[in-house]
């Protein structure tokens, strides 16, 4: 269905994209360091997820939308960059550690943190509306509308990218967490973890709100 010399360029391409640190890898890292190498993982799989649901709009055709109706990009875009102020806030306020919630395991994490990693990284990625417009403006350049199956070429575009994406995110997340608590040895040092946290939310805040269309 798909072109064979066309799936290795998008491959190639594809993997450049994902090693390239860009705002979902410092989120993960953010959150790995914070909450520990699982709770980066989850957040992995958040974003993964919602990169998913742009694949899907994609293929639907919905994310065109944007395109024709600016309005809506200039919502989802204020949207996103107050819900990462929040959580900015949140990280900001937060005088915990891993382990001090109700249901925290040995390991330091609970089941609510790990949910909210995943809820978080998702809903922060959905609310990216610069992530839609790329869907549109890159994977249509590996279609071959010759081939027929535009949709489902697509759909196979956008799931590889999806799963690239976990793969390497998710090591991201894992060693960002794994470094984070041979760091943490005080309330001290996880305070400053939260600071950090805090600060990357706040920027990435910042840069969703400032940075031209």
């Amino acid at each position: 269905m798909v072109d064979a010399s066309l799936y290795a360029a998008f491959l190639v391409a594809a993997f450049a994209l994902c090693v390239t640190p860009g705002p979902d890898m410092m989120f993960i890292v953010a959150v790995g360091g914070r909450g520990g190498p699982v709770v980066g993982v989850m957040a992995a799989a958040g974003v993964a997820s919602a990169m998913l649901v742009h694949t899907v709009a994609a293929t639907l055709g919905l994310s065109a939308l944007f395109e024709s109706l600016p309005v809506l990009y200039y919502v989802l875009r204020w949207l996103g960059a107050a819900y990462l102020l929040y959580l900015a806030v949140k990280a900001f306020r937060d005088r915990s550690v891993p382990g001090d919630e109700p249901g925290a395991t040995a390991g330091g994490l609970g089941g609510a943190s790990l949910r909210r990693a995943f809820w978080q990284g998702a809903v922060t990625n959905l609310l990216n509306p610069k992530v839609i417009l790329f869907n549109v403006a890159f994977l249509p350049q590996f279609v071959d509308p010759s081939r027929g199956h535009v949709s489902g070429q697509l759909l196979l575009l956008g799931c590889t990218l999806v799963v690239m994406g976990f793969l390497w995110d998710g090591a991201v997340g894992l060693a960002a967490g794994r470094l984070a608590r041979m760091l943490r040895r005080s309330r001290r040092v996880a305070r400053g973890l939260n600071i950090f946290t805090g600060t990357v939310f706040a920027g990435l805040a910042v840069r969703l709100a400032v940075a031209p269309k």
